[in-house]
């Protein structure tokens, strides 16, 4: 009750008293104002009469009213008060209204103050949204100690809204939703209206209080149909068959608007879920679910106000503790908690467990504050943290905590740099880290006292000063005292050290380091001189001569300090000469082996080797043996009488070049074609041709073909006839036929060929000889009266000779013999003249059968007389 309203009227006191005082408190959670003016309906002036007889008036009605339930806590709360208040009245009865005075402007100002907190808590409560529930309006006010209407008036002027949220959807109304939400993923779609409407939505939808979008969107069976028969024309694929799945759902009992409204809620529900903020989910229904903006704020606000573990206290108190803020939700369970009532059970036992990391994590920082260890104190801040990650003090606390030193460190020299080496710390609480700093002339005392290095190699220390290198164990902020090694010198070697040969003499050449006086040379115990980057000295050919470059500095007492030096070796000798002249022929045995014949130069060693093109450099060029290696193949040869053999394998240029040292000389070059002659050549005669085959040649494509007729005397071919064959027309025909006559003894040759150059160009040949093979021409006959039948062979040739065996074979039945061991041989015959005749008996067999002659012999073939003549029927 203000100040300037106290009961007064034609009312009774104790009925405006209850409506003006106890109802307000009653409803602020049986919280009595803090303003002794509106608890004793107290009016100015102060009087002491009339003081003490308001303080008697309401604490009778006081006791009258505390026989209604819903009063009597309250009551019981203000005559304990009371107790306390008494020597303030006592004394304004007295006269001395000071005290009071005083209690009443304090008062004035806590209720103030309490104002300021509620609408505070108000705005919270309603955050991004501006929404509240009547029920959180009625919590804020039984907490804060203000009457409910105070804080509704508080939202009305903030432009706070106060509303039951929204009923949404607990459960699917269509039991395969899943299916129907992924499906709707799949296509891309961002909702079910999205998936009815497409791109005819134009504009912001609303799903509360009944589905509207764009004019003349109606969500109603007509629209499913319409878009099932826009699917149908579509080909069948995968989508087609997710976009059945969703008109299945739309078809179903379920009522639309609920399977909408769902859809949308259960995408903010899922949002919830993953922790997003309120400004996020209102964001997402807005920008993305593309709601209308005061549909959007009424579902947010229905989502966030259900029933569940992300609502209320109990929600905020889990959110932080679930994301480690345990400190804060401690603080936020003292400052929430009702003054005169028991919070609900989650909220109770949320409570109690901050609470309870925080007494626990506390402790332990404490005990980690006095422990001397570091490594124990590390660890017992890191369990304070475990239980409650944004304790005051406790991270800063733990990054000033250094680790145990290194035990030991080394260095190394490595060329111009220096190697820095040590023992790990033996602290293992955290994660300990390293780091290397240099300093010149002393050693460093702690991290900024000398320059830092990136790693444990110092690849630029400064040359010919002492170094000390400091490894210090890191944790943290924290680091521990360093472990120092030195000192050390860096005084490096000449650099890029390179000896010349040449014809009697040496060169050698190197980077002297700027900080050096001087390079000092020794050549096998004698000091060669030279200068500062460089000598010339005259020197035998053919010996290995050894030198040692070391570079020289001064001390910091000016004496020379002389480095151990490079080794280098080589070789001089006198210019390489060039092969001239070269002689290649092919081995004769085989094709494929060349024999290379060459005077031997008279310095350096000859090697052949093979290019593609013609050799760049003119003959006799002295150049660097690797632009040779670069430009040519080099060959493996074999030493030979008068020179090398070579395989080479492929064609191209075969090129002489002798090699001394690091020098070549380019010496003559021969232009060689890689033909290799066919393998296993087969020829043989069949009637007036002969075939041949033979394995052709790789990377070949064509091959010349030769025939020449052979002396009888065995004195050799004569002209041949010659011919191109390619590998096609090879094994399309399946071999070579070539026509020769029957009578004479021929020789085929084959080589492979090609075109070089414009001319053509054949490789070595192969041949075989093919013999001659005579005709011989027989008949048999019977002859003779029927009890004495006799056989006549006669014999005719273009020439006469002599048949080395002839046979008469018999066989029975009606099959003709084809070998002389397909039936009865009746009579044999060696040395047999032709032109001539043979007669036997004839054979006593009855039925049909055959008689036929066969002859051995390489150089005759007999020819068959009729079948009529050979086959006898009886």
């Amino acid at each position: 009750m203000p100040p300037d309203r106290v009961p007064s009227g034609d009312e009774p006191f104790d009925e405006r008293y209850r409506r003006e005082v106890l109802e307000p408190a009653r409803e602020a959670g049986d919280r009595p104002p803090d303003d002794l003016r509106a608890r004793y309906a107290l009016a100015e002036p102060l009087a002491a009469d009339a003081v003490a007889a308001r303080v008697r008036e309401v604490r009778r009605c006081w006791r009258r009213s505390r026989g209604q339930l819903k009063y009597r806590r309250l009551i019981d709360r203000l005559e304990a008060e009371h107790r306390e208040l008494a020597p303030l009245f006592a004394a304004a009865e007295r006269g001395d209204p000071r005290p009071l005075a005083d209690r009443l402007r304090g008062a004035a100002e806590r209720d103030a103050r309490r104002g300021r907190e509620a609408r505070a808590r108000l705005a919270d409560a309603a955050g991004t949204l501006r929404m509240v529930a009547p029920a959180e309006i009625e919590a804020i006010a039984r907490t804060g100690g203000v009457p409910r209407a105070e804080l509704e008036g508080a939202a009305r002027v903030a432009g706070i809204a106060v509303r039951e949220p929204d009923a949404l959807p607990s459960a699917a109304p269509y039991p395969a939703y899943r299916k129907v939400r992924e499906s709707l993923d799949v296509l891309g779609k961002r909702h079910l209206p999205d998936f009815l409407f497409g791109e005819r939505l134009a504009g912001p939808i609303r799903v509360l209080d009944g589905f509207a979008g764009a004019p003349g969107l109606r969500l109603d069976q007509d629209a499913v149909r319409a878009a099932g028969e826009a699917w149908a024309r579509r080909s069948r694929d995968t989508s087609t068959a997710h976009a059945g799945t969703v008109l299945a759902a739309l078809r179903s009992d379920a009522p639309l608007h609920g399977l909408v409204l769902y859809d949308v809620a259960d995408r903010l529900r899922e949002r919830l879920r993953q922790r997003a903020s309120e400004g996020a989910l209102l964001r997402y229904a807005t920008a993305d679910l593309g709601v209308e903006a005061e549909d959007a704020r009424r579902l947010v606000f229905a989502v966030l106000r259900e029933t569940g573990r992300d609502g209320g206290l109990a929600g905020r108190l889990r959110a932080l503790l679930d994301a480690g803020e345990v400190f804060a939700a401690a603080e936020l369970a003292d400052a929430r908690a009702p003054e005169g009532e028991a919070p609900d059970e989650e909220t109770e036992v949320l409570a109690a467990e901050a609470r309870y990391r925080l007494d626990t994590a506390l402790r332990l920082r404490e005990t980690a504050v006095a422990e001397p260890d570091a490594d124990r104190a590390w660890l017992l801040l890191a369990d304070a943290l475990r239980l409650v990650g944004d304790l005051p003090g406790a991270a800063e606390h733990r990054r000033r905590l250094p680790p145990l030193p290194v035990p030991a460190a080394r260095v190394d020299v490595d060329g111009a740099a220096v190697r820095v080496s040590w023992e790990p710390s033996p602290s293992t609480a955290g994660e300990v880290g390293y780091q290397v700093v240099r300093r010149a002339g002393r050693a460093p005392r702690d991290a900024r006292d000398g320059e830092p290095l990136t790693g444990p190699r110092d690849a630029a220390p400064p040359v010919n000063v002492p170094l000390y290198y400091g490894v210090l164990a890191v944790r943290g902020e924290a680091a521990a005292a360093p472990a120092v090694a030195g000192p050390v010198v860096v005084r490096p070697e000449p650099g890029e050290v390179e000896l010349l040969a040449g014809d009697g003499q040496v060169t050698g050449r190197w980077r002297c380091p700027a900080e050096a006086a001087r390079v000092v040379v020794v050549r096998e115990g004698r000091a060669v001189p030279g200068g500062r980057d460089g000598f010339r000295e005259h020197v035998p050919n053919g010996r290995t001569h050894h030198y040692l470059v070391s570079a020289v500095y001064l001390d910091a007492s000016g004496r020379e300090v002389v480095t151990p030096g490079v080794r280098a070796s080589v070789t001089p000798s006198a210019p390489p000469g060039p092969v001239y002249e070269l002689e290649v022929e092919p081995d004769a045995s085989d094709p494929g082996l060349l024999r290379v014949r060459f005077d031997p130069p008279a310095h350096g060693r000859a090697e052949l080797v093979l290019a593609a093109a013609p050799p760049p450099w003119p003959r006799s060029a002295l150049i660097p043996v690797e632009e040779v290696r670069r430009a040519t193949r080099r060959l493996a040869c074999a030493p030979a009488a008068g020179g090398l053999e070579v395989r080479p394998g492929s064609g191209g240029w075969l090129l002489a070049v002798t090699v001394a040292e690091g020098t070549a000389a380019i010496g003559a070059c021969h232009r060689h074609v890689n033909l290799p002659p066919p393998r296993r050549l087969v020829a043989e005669r069949r009637g007036a041709h002969v075939h041949v085959g033979f394995d052709w040649p790789p990377d070949v494509a064509e091959v010349e073909v030769g025939v020449a007729a052979v002396d009888r005397t065995g004195s050799g071919p004569g002209g041949a006839d010659r011919a191109v064959v390619t590998r096609a027309s090879y094994d399309t025909q399946g071999g070579i036929r070539l026509p020769v006559p029957e009578d004479e003894p021929v020789e085929v040759s084959v080589a492979a060929s090609g075109t070089v150059g414009g001319s053509r160009v054949v490789g070595p040949a192969v041949a075989a000889r093919v013999e001659a093979r005579t005709v011989v021409r027989y008949d048999v006959r019977r002859s003779g009266p029927p009890w004495r039948r006799s056989l006549t062979i006669r014999l005719t040739s273009p020439r006469p000779l002599r048949v080395a065996r002839l046979a008469l074979v018999l066989r029975a039945g009606r099959v003709m013999p084809h070998r002389a061991a397909d039936g009865e041989t009746l009579g044999a015959w060696e040395q047999v003249p032709v032109p001539g005749e043979l007669s036997l008996p004839a054979p006593a067999a009855s039925g049909p059968y055959w008689l036929r002659c066969f002859a051995e012999d390489d150089v005759v073939e007999l020819s068959d007389p009729p079948v009529r003549t050979l086959q006898v029927a009886r």
